[in-house]
């Protein structure tokens, strides 16, 4: 819904619609503000501004950078000319912003040598698309200052931006949804006796002779007492539960589901509500990896839900507790020592012989890093 070209972006009618305690920038020249100027659609401009300063009151800013180089220069001044201009005629005050993708300016040609990897370009192509400048490092205040020097307000607005900044928010807590019991039992109570539930319907699979069941019952019902009374104990009894209500619904609605993997197998109570299919007595894992209250962390389940079926179950999870309680974490990749120095070298259009030489002397071990392979090969 808010993806374009594979990345995700706010839409302006999210911003507007629930704009109450932001402050937003106009975003240069890629805003919309910027875009229309670029344009020399002056009118656009100004309608743009003035619709940003109706619905953010007091909190709109018209954002100016300088990071060309060269010819661009010219473009850029003019730019900010017109921006000032507009911004003076339509009382909207202006900020100076630094658009930062490196630490030091010395790291610009690394930049774009990661840049030419995640695009497919070599460096030397003079038709490849040159998106960044030297300029886009971290630049101190007295750099900045000299920087904008003719236009010292706008780098007192970011100042005032900072100060007018002010969320706090608790660490270290947990904010899990309600889950919703019958009658208002507590969810702890609940938690037991759906466990013993699920256990007696799990120990007739395992053990369908009645003799033989009855001869194992003790060992697993005191397991399941064990297991609850610790996870009630750290407050993680709504977790499980919660867990369990999207996984059941998954299977119930053929999204097929793993049976579970990592240190959460280990739990009987997970394998009786149905969160895990493997039994953690039959292959003697142990429950205190997974939860463990001299070492207090939120247990975390590793679940695998068959790619064509999970957004179904996150669209269930979001119906059901509200998508303000749901949200999704990102991956960073990094590149492994051998990989980087082979697309370096790539790139860098080296011939293959020489870099595939540099790559084979990285000593083959998991996670080592340029830095280490530097000092543990003397050819290197």
């Amino acid at each position: 819904e808010n993806q374009y070209r594979g990345r995700a972006e706010v839409k302006k009618s999210w911003l507007l619609e629930k704009n109450e305690g932001l402050i937003i920038l106009s975003g240069g020249a890629m805003g919309d503000v910027g875009q229309a100027i670029l344009q020399e659609h002056t009118d656009s401009a100004m309608n743009a501004m003035k619709d940003w300063a109706i619905h953010f009151k007091n909190r709109f800013y018209i954002e100016i950078q300088r990071i060309a180089e060269g010819d661009d220069k010219k473009n850029e001044t003019r730019f900010i000319d017109q921006s000032l201009n507009l911004a003076q005629s339509l009382e909207i005050p202006v900020v100076a912003t630094q658009p930062i993708q490196f630490m030091d300016q010395d790291d610009y040609r690394a930049h774009e040598a990661r840049t030419c990897i995640a695009e497919g370009y070599i460096m030397a192509d003079s038709r490849r698309p040159k998106l960044f400048s030297h300029e886009q490092y971290f630049k101190n205040e007295i750099e900045m200052a000299a920087l904008f020097s003719d236009i010292p307000e706008a780098l007192q607005n970011s100042v005032e931006i900072a100060k007018r900044c002010n969320f706090e928010f608790t660490l270290g807590k947990n904010y899990l949804p309600d889950f919703p019991t019958p009658n208002q039992e507590k969810l702890e109570d609940f938690l037991i006796s759906e466990s013993k539930k699920g256990l007696e319907i799990r120990l007739k699979e395992l053990f369908p002779d009645e003799v033989k069941r009855n001869e194992v019952r003790s060992e697993y019902d005191e397991r399941i007492l064990f297991e609850t009374s610790i996870i009630n104990q750290m407050g993680f009894a709504g977790y499980f539960l919660i867990v369990a209500d999207f996984i059941n619904w998954a299977k119930n609605n053929n999204v097929p589901v793993g049976p579970g993997r990592g240190s959460g197998a280990g739990s009987l109570v997970a394998y009786s509500l149905g969160i895990t299919d493997l039994d953690p007595i039959q292959y003697q894992l142990l429950f205190e990896r997974f939860l463990n209250p001299d070492r207090v962390s939120m247990p975390d389940f590793d679940i695998d839900f068959c790619q064509e079926g999970r957004d179904r179950v996150i669209d269930y999870v979001k119906q059901k507790y509200g998508a303000g309680s749901v949200s999704q974490i990102v991956t960073f990749g990094t590149m492994a020592a051998r990989a980087v120095i082979r697309d370096v070298g790539r790139v860098l259009d080296l011939p293959f012989n020489f870099v595939d030489g540099i790559a084979k002397l990285i000593p083959m071990e998991l996670g080592i890093t340029l830095e280490d392979a530097l000092n543990k090969e003397p050819q290197l």
